[in-house]
């Protein structure tokens, strides 16, 4: 739903992260709310996505721009690339497009090299297994040799930028517990032997680049999600924050401010979510922000722009 596409530490500063599109319990949005670190103010851009949309995905190069991928328009998956150049906050369209129109993938991205669009489901109901990978700075599309262990929608997207990206949980016949990572430059997968608490759909993600990364909510066999799992790269093992979100809640989306903190938007817990949740590195605390998005929303995406090397 993420996600970062971090930088590490070293990190010039963060600028901020943005939350695009989504469901509101009537329409679908085509709005996009910015969160300018550290202030951690909200404001809303005048760009917007090419069209209103709910279950898009999010991944960006930092410092350069954010891209916003697939999603369903209310009669149609889509397949377009929305791409939103920093700092101006211009939005074009990418002549690219993704494999096959779809909704509920997940991003995540190398930033500076390249992002990459996983799963979700196309025409049909059909769900996907392949990892299509956007070519940074043209914006080129390929299509990975690699594919998720099985097809699968609604996982969550997070990267190690310069390292490796990692798709967790999700749903094929069942719900996953399982996390494919996916290791720069070669992009080969393999499958970790650390798995989430729990088996998962409708997660989001975000990472701390070149510390951890975070899986957050989602809904798993019994109930919606507060909890949050910290994947600590190199060893990638798994342990459980326990700081929790202030809602358990499902089809979220996460951004992060690499160095700093991460954030978890939006969802669903028993209505509508418009409160942002942030997780402040590295004691992993969770406040609240005052700020929150336009509308309550759930089925939205997040990147940010965590600055440049």
């Amino acid at each position: 739903m993420q996600i970062l596409a971090g930088v590490g530490a070293a990190a010039a500063g963060g600028v901020a992260g943005y939350f695009g599109g989504g469901f509101d319990g009537t329409n679908n949005l085509s709005g996009i709310d910015k969160i300018t670190f550290p202030a951690d103010t909200k404001s809303t851009l005048s760009a917007t996505l090419t069209s209103a949309r709910r279950e898009p995905a999010g991944m960006a190069d930092s410092g350069v721009a954010g891209y916003f991928g697939g999603g369903f328009d209310g009669t149609n998956n889509l397949s377009g690339i929305d791409k939103i150049t920093f700092p101006a906050d211009t939005k074009s369209t990418l002549l690219a497009t993704l494999t096959s129109a779809r909704k509920r993938a997940a991003g995540m991205a190398d930033s500076g090299v390249a992002g990459y669009f996983g799963g979700g489901i196309a025409a049909g109901d059909v769900e996907l297994s392949g990892i299509d990978k956007i070519t940074f700075p043209a914006d080129t599309k390929s299509t990975l040799a690699a594919t998720l262990t099985s097809a699968r929608s609604e996982t969550a997207g997070m990267a190690d930028s310069g390292v490796a990206g990692y798709f967790g949980g999700g749903i094929d016949v069942a719900r996953i517990s399982g996390i494919d990572k996916i290791t720069f430059p070669a992009d080969t997968k393999s499958t970790l032997a650390a798995t989430l608490t729990s088996a998962r759909n409708v997660a989001a993600g975000m990472a701390d680049s070149g510390v951890a990364g975070y899986i957050g909510g989602g809904q798993d066999a019994s109930a919606r999600i507060s909890g949050i799992d910290k994947i600590t790269f190199p060893a990638d093992t798994k342990s459980t924050l326990s700081a929790t979100l202030s809602s358990a809640r499902r089809e979220l989306a996460g951004m992060a401010d690499s160095g700093v903190a991460g954030y978890f938007g939006g969802g669903l817990d028993t209505a509508s979510i418009s409160g942002i949740d942030k997780i402040t590195f590295p004691a992993d605390t969770k406040s609240t922000l005052v700020a929150t998005l336009s509308s309550a929303r759930r089925t939205l995406a997040g990147m940010a722009d965590s600055g440049v090397l």
